[in-house]
């Protein structure tokens, strides 16, 4: 018989799978439940394992989940075992002041003794424990204050498949959540930090008495606001000790922020909100009882756009958090290695959504990319800013590569995954920009063997190529970019100017492989030789690389 022998005096019936053989004669008739010597009644139940032990299921009041569920669905009258001290109630009998675990023990030894037991085995139990404590929770019953929420299910499904997810795969979080829902939310709390309830109770007749809106109360330390109560004309009060679940104040920060009941005007011109970034565990939290709450008090949804990010892992792959000290202290790492590194770190460890590993190594190394960004700036530092000129098929090509750039990272963005932008921006800058393009057009942009309109052409495409990058950049690391912005090209903020649009230039892209590849070969040749990347080397440039030639000659030292 499945079931915890200290809850034995709890027993209110026993269950067993209607399609179980051995039992069906007996379905109906009453049971004596041994040690308490209580009559309950043999019912069939579907969630009854006929393959699990012995295929029957004493159900006692508040044993686990689905006790409490059974209780509820059947209609059985609750025995309370455990008390709020944590001890066995006087409806243990003779076990009555135990803690569980000993009640557990002398009542094994008592069926021991009376011939009760046929055979012990261990098994594994999903027994729910405290993610702090580690000590297994029991589950006792409580009056508490309920906020209706089951009448409220099909309307939140519809508000939900309305919210568009970022990524998408997380709205199935939220529809999940409302499947479980059977009860209404309890919103009171015994703990000592947190909203107050804002409600007293007549001494005499324990009324409870709200007072009029539009200030905060604490119940537990003022004296009534109302004088007399309204039921029996007593004029003593006591306050409420209990507070609000943490999740009633936050539920309703998009109604804060947006001055609900407090300025109607400016309300109407920003609710709903836009968007509501959050991580996936709280979704059906936080996100949940926003929407409910919202549409309770203004008949609308709070945002258009949910975006859901992942979990931080430590090294080993588990969630980070300060009760198992894992957690890594963002701030020491921004104060080493910049608040720039940390953001650009953040977007493109991994693509939206998913969850991604955390250590310190791994930040450090990002803040190469933005060395480059850095150095490359700096080398643009010394020609001006060329407002218009013609650009050369080399321009023409790394024009259009960043045209690319510039659809991707628009792409992305528009949908909050910064991982888009963040990956294709280090990946055009350093393995495009500075590594082939700059190389190209070093020579002319100092004019060497080049006209005056050649060395306008590349110096113009450079800042044209620079500008773009780090106004694409500047979501993702803000502080950088406005410092480069400032210096290179103008006083006022970057992030004041229109974000970059695609022009559709020439497309050249066909070419990139080529040009990277015949600049590899060159590379790889004079290693080979032991030159230095200054040295002069005989080698055929293609014919398809023909309008490059020029920039190409001249990057690589090539002689005919």
């Amino acid at each position: 018989m499945q079931v915890r022998p200290e809850l034995l005096c709890a027993c209110r019936t026993i269950i067993v799978n209607p399609e179980d053989q051995r039992y069906t004669q007996y379905i109906g008739k009453k049971i004596i439940v041994p040690i308490t010597n209580a009559e309950v009644e043999l019912r069939a139940h579907r969630s009854a394992q006929q393959e699990f032990g012995s295929g029957a299921v004493m159900v006692c009041s508040y044993g686990d989940q689905n006790d409490v569920a059974l209780f509820r669905e059947l209609e059985l009258e609750e025995i309370v075992a455990i008390g709020l001290d944590g001890k066995m109630t006087e409806a243990a009998g003779e076990y009555a002041g135990l803690k569980p675990k000993q009640a557990r023990t002398k009542i094994i030894e008592d069926l021991e003794n009376k011939g009760f037991i046929e055979k012990i085995e261990d098994i594994n139990h999903r027994t729910p424990v405290s993610e702090r404590s580690k000590i297994p929770i029991e589950i006792i019953p409580m009056e508490e204050y309920y906020l209706k929420q089951k009448e409220s299910i099909e309307k939140m499904k519809k508000l939900g498949a309305d919210i568009n997810f970022h990524p998408a795969m997380h709205k199935q979080i939220l529809m999940n959540w409302l499947e479980s829902i059977n009860i209404d939310w309890p919103i009171s709390r015994r703990r000592y930090y947190g909203t107050e309830i804002p409600i007293w109770y007549c001494k005499k007749c324990s009324e409870p008495h709200v007072p009029e809106p539009g200030k905060y109360y604490r119940p537990w330390e003022e004296k009534c606001p109302i004088k007399q109560c309204s039921k029996c004309n007593y004029e003593e009060f006591v306050g409420e000790e209990r507070t609000f679940d943490t999740w009633m104040d936050s539920s309703v920060s998009p109604l804060f922020v947006t001055k609900y009941n407090k300025d109607e005007e400016f309300f109407k011109k920003v609710y709903p909100t836009t968007i509501r970034p959050q991580a996936k565990d709280i979704v059906r939290t936080w996100l949940y009882y926003t929407l409910l709450r919202c549409d309770q008090l203004t008949g609308q949804k709070p945002w258009d756009e949910a975006w859901i990010m992942g979990y931080g892992l430590d090294e080993k792959g588990m969630k980070m958090s300060k009760s198992k000290g894992n957690a890594i202290d963002p701030l020491p790492v921004i104060e080493k290695l910049g608040a720039d590194t940390f953001r650009f770190w953040s977007a493109s460890e991994i693509n939206h959504g998913y969850d991604f590993r955390c250590n310190e190594q791994k930040i450090e190394s990002t803040k190469k990319f933005l060395s480059k960004l850095w150095n490359v700036s700096r080398f643009l530092s010394s020609f001006p800013v060329i407002e218009t000129a013609t650009p050369n098929a080399s321009d023409k090509w790394i024009l259009s590569e960043l045209d690319n750039l510039v659809r991707e990272c628009k792409k992305g963005y528009a949908e909050y995954n910064f991982f888009i932008p963040a990956i294709a921006i280090r990946e055009f800058t350093w393995n495009v920009f500075a590594a082939h393009y700059i190389e190209m057009v070093k020579a002319r942009a100092y004019g060497i063997d080049f006209s005056d309109e050649e060395r306008d052409g590349a110096i113009f495409t450079l800042h044209k190529v620079l500008a773009t990058i780090l106004k694409l950049l500047a979501p993702i690391t803000p502080f950088i970019t406005e410092y480069l912005w400032g210096i290179l090209y103008s006083k006022e903020s970057i992030h004041k100017q229109r974000q970059v649009e695609s022009e559709n230039p020439e497309d050249k892209n066909n070419i990139t492989k080529e040009i990277t590849e015949f600049n590899s070969k060159v590379w790889n040749e004079k290693k080979a030789q032991n030159l230095s990347l200054k040295d002069s080397i005989k080698i055929v440039i293609p014919a398809s690389l023909e309008s490059f030639k020029k920039d190409l000659k001249s990057m690589h030292n090539l002689v005919d």
